[in-house]
């Protein structure tokens, strides 16, 4: 984009005051200026037509047509950047993850009360959530029907679904047998820890890659995603209406067993402390992040070793990229998404900086890779290598 070219922002909001405190903080930033003001869903639909926008904000509850209607009309038809400007509240939440599976960019969330002293407080994340996302490749997306219907067979899409076991008896990866497993439960009490780091288009990237998993994945699954405390419960719960694996929000203190999958709490870091328990902390954030990627990657690194692995999906900014060093030095795997897949490249691009990354792949086929490592873990423990 030519960086003399102001962003052209259409602001979606009902209250007549929730869009004049909008336009006043945008036009604020000397990048942004306000091309046109839309009062519900129906009207964000016909502006964003007429208009074409750079980046849309999005209110969620509109009288005639919500913002949920109006995201899937926009993104289905004749799709623009959007970023969802939601109640912090668990009906807010669970409106606003069903506005970013139908292909909204990112969120903000409004601070309770929402008067302009309050969203004035998140206005430095809104501009940067804006910029971001006026920048990224938008395509066409499902309709909510099909998209739930392509998230309900999405693991995997072109075969039944298979459970880990069958994949070893079938021997057809790195020549493992179904031996593998028990050898690796006999000769230690660890298990594989695949550490999933994610920001900016996690969220629906994440719907449709964690249903790969079967429900008797023979590891841990633990999953670092940037979103507020009061995010993360409900991200939770619709994650575990796709996914195989069991799936909770983690607990301090709680052992890690193999088959769960754990979602780190937005309002704390996590790590997989020495003797394989959650160990959370709300400690300030680090590296402008909490959670951090970097500390529970670091964290499993120490604890799993080689039977470690990272796995970094699209985001912006730079958390993982010090963790997944750590694992590779430890003897561990490392997988970051590959561009032609991530909604915003800069987390995996990061991480590939480093020379840290084993392999750089689409997301379609990074449980595959995931699947192979974790038997070449089995072989070699059966071996007496690790």
């Amino acid at each position: 984009m030519d960086q003399s070219k102001k962003i052209r922002v259409l602001i979606v909001d009902d209250s007549a005051f929730m869009r004049k405190v909008l336009q006043s903080i945008l036009a604020a930033d000397p990048q942004l200026e306000v091309c046109g003001e839309a009062r519900d869903g129906r009207d964000a639909v016909t502006q964003s037509e007429v208009l074409k926008p750079d980046v849309i904000t999005m209110d969620i509850n509109m009288p005639h047509m919500d913002g949920l209607q109006a995201t899937e009309i926009i993104m289905s038809g004749n799709p623009r950047p959007i970023v969802v400007v939601s109640s912090e509240s668990r009906e807010g939440a669970e409106v606003t993850l069903k506005a970013l599976e139908l292909g909204a960019i990112d969120f903000v969330a409004k601070p309770s009360g929402g008067i302009d002293l309050d969203m004035n407080s998140v206005k430095e994340e809104l501009c940067r959530k804006l910029k971001v996302a006026s920048k990224v490749r938008v395509v066409r997306n499902a309709t909510r029907s099909r998209l739930q219907q392509e998230i309900a067979t999405s693991a995997p899409r072109t075969e039944p679904a298979r459970t880990f076991e069958q994949s070893l008896k079938n021997g057809s990866i790195n020549g493992a047998g179904a031996a593998a497993a028990p050898a690796l439960a006999r000769g230690s009490s660890k298990f594989p820890i695949v550490v999933v780091a994610s920001s900016t288009g996690g969220p629906a990237t994440l719907m449709k890659f964690i249903p790969y998993f079967p429900k008797d994945f023979p590891g841990a699954v633990v999953l670092v995603q940037h979103m507020p405390g009061s995010f993360t419960a409900q991200f939770s719960q619709q994650l575990a209406e796709v996914s195989q694996m069991k799936v909770k929000e983690a607990e301090s203190g709680e052992i890690i067993v193999a088959g769960q999958l754990y979602i780190c709490p937005g309002s704390h870091h996590m790590r997989v402390s020495p003797t394989g328990r959650v160990s959370l902390d709300d400690g300030p954030r680090i590296g402008g992040y909490r959670p951090c990627a970097d500390l529970t990657l670091e964290s499993a690194a120490e604890y799993a070793g080689p039977m470690a692995i990272g796995v970094i999906l699209t985001g912006m900014g730079n958390d993982g990229s010090k963790g997944v060093q750590t694992i590779r030095n430890v003897g561990g795997h490392v997988i970051a998404q590959a561009e032609s897949s991530a909604v915003i490249f800069g987390m995996p691009q990061e991480a590939i900086k480093t020379g840290a990354v084993d392999q750089v792949l689409p997301m379609e086929v990074i449980y595959n890779a995931i699947e192979k490592r974790v038997l070449y873990i089995f072989g070699a423990a059966r071996v007496g290598a690790l």
